[in-house]
């Protein structure tokens, strides 16, 4: 009798786990490079939601001051009125659309390697 140990046999799935190992890798990285691509987005848009809400401040406190002032109406007229301590690049213009009735308020600003935006919003103020 042959008492000698057998030896498994060979099968062509030697490796397997290795392979395995290295796909699941690849696809966590890949995950991974999505969550921070999310994030860099989100944080853009972040900004630009703020940027966005300060115009709008700074837009509806000129009108708030327009209105508490109706008589003169006419100091409020400006244009391209520098704001970039509020606002980066940020312009503001005051125009009158309608005699002593409409007025627009255009708040302008470019954050640093965006385009240009705009808010814009119109008001009647009668009076003065």
């Amino acid at each position: 009798m042959n008492t000698s140990p057998r030896r498994p046999p060979v099968t062509s799935q030697q490796g397997i786990v290795l392979i395995e190992t290295l796909i699941s890798i690849l696809i966590f990285s890949l995950a991974v490079l999505a969550i921070v691509g999310l994030q860099a987005a989100m944080v853009k848009n972040t900004s630009d939601a703020k940027y966005r809400a300060d115009a709008s401040h700074i837009a509806q406190q000129r009108i708030g001051a327009m209105w508490a002032d109706p008589a003169n109406l006419s100091n409020y007229i400006e244009s391209s009125t520098d704001i970039s301590n509020l606002l980066p690049g940020g312009l503001r213009t005051v125009a009158e659309l309608v005699a002593n009735q409409q007025y627009q308020v255009t708040i302008t600003w470019q954050a640093p390697g965006e385009t240009q935006h705009n808010f814009t919003t119109v008001a009647t103020i009668s009076g003065g």
